[in-house]
């Protein structure tokens, strides 16, 4: 299996997520990509720093469908990332998202900016 996973290096909450994912990521499955450096993006770079974006065996994901991808790379997060095989779970992962992007501004100004 290949993933890759882009992420807004320029997002501090988005930085902090990604360092616990590499430290679960032991096995060094999942290829780390910081969306707002010179790195080749997949679409368009606006609409990748917009959402959670990732590469699993090809296609590409975004949202809670990209989360899923990544947690069933890490052997811990397995079990939830095969849940969201479903549609309805990934269904409900797809709208606990949306709604998380409604308050990413703010939670991004409390975790500061660098």
């Amino acid at each position: 299996m290949s993933l890759s996973v882009w992420y807004d290096g320029d997002c501090p909450l988005c930085r902090r997520e990604i360092a616990i994912m590499r430290r679960l990521d032991r096995r060094g499955r999942i290829d780390f990509v910081d969306a707002t450096g010179p790195a080749t993006c997949p679409v368009d770079r606006a609409e990748l720093l917009a959402r959670f974006h990732a590469m699993e065996d090809g296609r590409l994901l975004s949202g809670a469908a990209a989360f899923a991808a990544m947690w069933r790379a890490i052997p811990v997060l397995r079990p939830i990332g095969l849940l969201a095989r479903n549609r309805l779970m990934l269904n409900l992962l797809e709208r606990a998202y949306l709604r998380f992007l409604l308050v990413r501004a703010r939670l991004q100004r409390w975790f500061g900016k660098h």
